[in-house]
């Protein structure tokens, strides 16, 4: 092939990528507008060029060298400022931070507006050419970033003359001196942000209007998680689980309570029946525990009188509803008992009154932008947690009309009836029902002293819906035994653990709350799946 045609077929190669370049540009809304004008200097002609631009390879790689390059020696001796502390105490202060771009609004040659947003905070920054340092290059640089790439931005604080409607902090505007990209975003996004984060009534509102907004459904929330948990929205949920989950650990800690840790990998089920995930162990069969439940107990027998672990618990049943899921995260909690089981419900009554009071206080911004989204009534709770028994509460339904096998578990209709009757009666959407039927309770329950047809057990119910479930622990192991033969369970799957109790063992009980069911109910937002980071249930195993 002669020089000649090479020439030709490189300047046709050159061409075509040349006219995707454009193509791509021209889709862009946000750089529409300056898709017809080209600067006369370049990026090295532009004596602000050091101001922004890409951050490259080199600098990303941990540099510790301050002058490896203008992103580097821009950023070296600040400080950080998260987009959630911007205050107006802060006006005419330099700032720099980080966060993503939500978007861009160019207005012309001279000015583009970006929202730029950090765990659920946004701001609204301003790039005008007309600031010094800051060239025509550097706003067409802004406008023509890709949504959800990482940019680091240098500015002053200033306050607009009115609040700023598409921002969450309204009351603040960054003027943009230096501007970065950490890290682009592919142009093309399989879910909008603002799509996600968008509630149902906003899209009600606007269909009336004649305007169809798009409505992000929960699979395709669920395929794209990792773009679904940056909505404000979830950026709540997920920091109020962090803080449900510090709340109970701080908590027993200060009862004197030691946190464990118990396999995962057991011989045989921990809770009985079949729903179990069963795998071959070396050769010998095994399944994913359900529940901490046997070891936790073995770990009273070991005489570290309370204890309490927060870990992954597995189920195999094939649930589709609302609130169960095949692996969620587990609370559970295990303590030797002086007198009465009563003493578990007084650890139950005090650790959640103290977790609400805290997420109340402590949370106020997550669930103000969950209820945002997803609209809520705060949860009606009493300082001293209201008790009833069984009994109590199938005579509250029978009296309302609503008839139940008064040896039978409640089914979720009735749940969900007795916590209307209840809130009524008694104004709170938190309570404990004890005393359940003996039968439909785990093999390891203890019977009540008085009449062998009921436990020492209990529910805990959050809106209608049991969130906690108890009880005193059968720890005579002559009994235990003849207890899971009872519940047909293999007693030498669980042997070790029956044994355990041969050795001396305490009056013991304890209680399992799943962390995702909590957060979904404090919060009313009615499927578990959106209190899950990566949910696993009977359909879904990925992402």
């Amino acid at each position: 092939m002669s020089s000649e045609s090479e020439e030709q077929q490189l300047s046709k190669k050159a061409a075509k990528k040349e006219a995707a370049k454009l193509e791509k540009a021209r889709r862009r809304q946000e750089a529409a507008s300056l898709a017809s004008s080209t600067s006369s200097l370049s990026v090295e002609e532009d004596p602000h060029s050091s101001n922004y631009g890409d951050v490259p390879l080199l600098e990303l790689k941990s540099c510790s060298q301050a002058d490896a390059g203008d992103w580097s020696r821009a950023i070296a001796s600040m400080t950080w400022t998260e987009v959630g502390a911007l205050t107006q105490e802060m006006k005419e202060t330099e700032v720099l931070i980080r966060g993503r771009v939500q978007t861009i609004r160019p207005v012309g040659k001279n000015m583009a507006f970006l929202v730029v947003r950090e765990k659920g905070f946004t701001v609204q920054c301003l790039a005008t050419a007309q600031s010094d340092g800051v060239s025509r290059q550097m706003v067409k640089f802004v406008a023509g970033l890709n949504r959800e790439s990482i940019v680091d931005v240098i500015g002053v604080v200033s306050i607009p003359d009115n609040p700023i409607k598409g921002a969450t902090q309204q009351e603040v505007e960054i003027r943009v001196c230096k501007l970065y990209c950490v890290n682009k975003a592919t142009p093309t996004l399989p879910i909008n942000i603002e799509d996600a984060a968008r509630s149902d009534a906003e899209i009600e509102i606007a269909l009336q209007s004649g305007v169809q907004l798009p409505r992000v459904n929960q699979d395709t929330r669920l395929n794209y998680r990792v773009l679904d948990i940056r909505t404000p929205a979830n950026q709540g949920i997920f920091r109020i689980q962090c803080e449900v989950s510090t709340i109970f650990r701080q908590f027993l800690l200060s009862e004197n309570f030691v946190e464990i840790h118990t396999p995962k990998l057991i011989a045989g089920s921990s809770e009985g029946g079949s729903a179990v995930f069963k795998l071959d162990y070396k050769g010998q069969p095994a399944c994913l525990a359900q529940s901490p439940q046997l070891h936790k107990q073995m770990s009273i027998c070991g005489d570290f009188g309370r204890v309490f672990e927060i870990g992954p618990v597995f189920r195999a049943e094939d649930s589709y509803t609302h609130r169960h899921l095949c692996e969620f995260t587990g609370l559970d909690v295990e303590m030797e008992i002086k007198k009465h089981y009563s003493e578990v419900m007084d650890i139950v009554d005090r650790l959640f009154v103290t977790m609400f009071d805290s997420l109340n206080e402590r949370c106020r911004k997550e669930l103000e932008a969950v209820g945002k989204q997803y609209p809520f009534e705060p949860l009606q709770y009493k300082p001293k947690t209201l008790r009833l028994t069984f009994e109590e509460g199938v005579q509250m339904l029978k009296d309302s009309g609503v008839e139940v096998d008064p040896l039978g578990d409640l089914n979720t209709e009735a749940e969900r009836k007795l916590g209307q009757l209840v809130l009524e009666k008694y104004g709170t959407e938190f309570y404990i029902l004890h005393r359940y039927p003996l039968a439909v309770r785990p093999f390891y329950t203890m019977p009540c002293y008085d009449d062998p047809l009921y436990s020492n057990s209990f529910d805990v119910f959050i809106r209608g819906e049991e969130i906690i479930s108890g009880a005193q622990r059968v720890h005579v192991p002559d009994y235990l035994a003849e207890r899971a033969q009872a519940c047909g369970i293999d007693v030498n799957t669980i042997s070790t653990y029956i044994d355990s109790f041969r050795y001396g063992a305490p009056p013991h009980g304890g209680f399992g709350v799943g962390l995702e069911r909590v957060v979904m109910l404090f919060c009313a937002l009615g499927n578990i799946r959106k209190t899950s980071l990566f949910p696993r249930d009977p359909q879904r195993i990925a992402p």
